[in-house]
Parts: structure tokens; C-alpha cells; sequence
């Protein structure tokens, strides 16, 4: 990849993953439902899986912790795959605030960036 698409395809992966956050903290599903890729595959902080369409439902009612912020962010961009890992900051239920790391993997499609996995820890 020459100079100036690497750094095109970083810009498009930071502001990707800024919007990622956004919309898990908005319950934006709309975004989701543009950005992941269809066989797209996330592991919750307990463990689960879920697949594309149990992930948009989870989505979609919103999360229990709220004003999620990434930070620490590193983009890892192999050819047409990125991996990108990050903290977070949140706040609890209860006020208190917390953190937590996911890994999101990424995929150049034909159709531009696709999420196909995420993996999400809470501390």
C-alpha cells in the first residue's frame, strides 16, 4: 500500500472506530446495521457470541453502562484487514465509572470497511 492509502484507509479506521463507540453508547442501529459485515461475530464481556442479528437487537436496547469513551486507541492495518485496540470509560448504573478493552476486527470488502468481530472486557 503506498504512503498516502495508508494513511487515507488510518483516517477512515479511526473515525470507524469512534463512531463504533458512539453508536453502542446511542443505541444507534442504523450504523450498526451499515457497518457490519453480514457473517460479523461479537463476544460480550460475559462471554457470550452473538451473530450479526442478536448483536443489532442487543443494540438496539441500549446499553447499561452510558457516555462510553474510547481512548488508547491503536489501528493495526495489515493490507485489507485491520485489527483496532482500545479502552474504554464509562459510567456504571450506579455512577461509579468504569473501564474496560475491546479488540475490533475489520475486513476491506468491495463495499469499503466491514466490522466482522469484536470482543469487548470490562474492568
Amino acid at each position: 500500500m503506498a504512503d498516502t492509502d495508508t494513511a487515507n484507509h488510518l483516517a477512515v479506521l479511526q473515525d470507524l472506530n469512534h463512531h463504533y463507540v458512539r453508536s453502542v453508547d446511542q443505541a444507534d442501529v442504523a450504523w450498526f446495521e451499515q457497518h457490519l459485515a453480514d457473517d460479523f461475530l461479537n463476544t460480550n464481556p460475559d462471554g457470550t457470541r452473538l451473530d450479526r442479528a442478536a448483536f443489532l437487537a442487543q443494540i438496539g436496547r441500549g446499553s447499561v453502562v452510558k457516555d462510553i469513551r474510547e481512548h488508547d486507541v491503536k489501528v493495526r492495518l495489515l493490507g485489507g484487514f485491520a485489527i483496532i485496540h482500545a479502552r474504554t470509560r464509562y459510567t456504571k448504573p450506579d455512577g461509579s465509572t468504569g473501564n474496560g478493552w475491546y479488540t475490533d476486527d475489520w475486513q476491506l470488502r468491495p463495499e469499503g470497511w466491514r466490522c466482522v468481530a469484536a470482543h469487548v472486557s470490562r474492568g
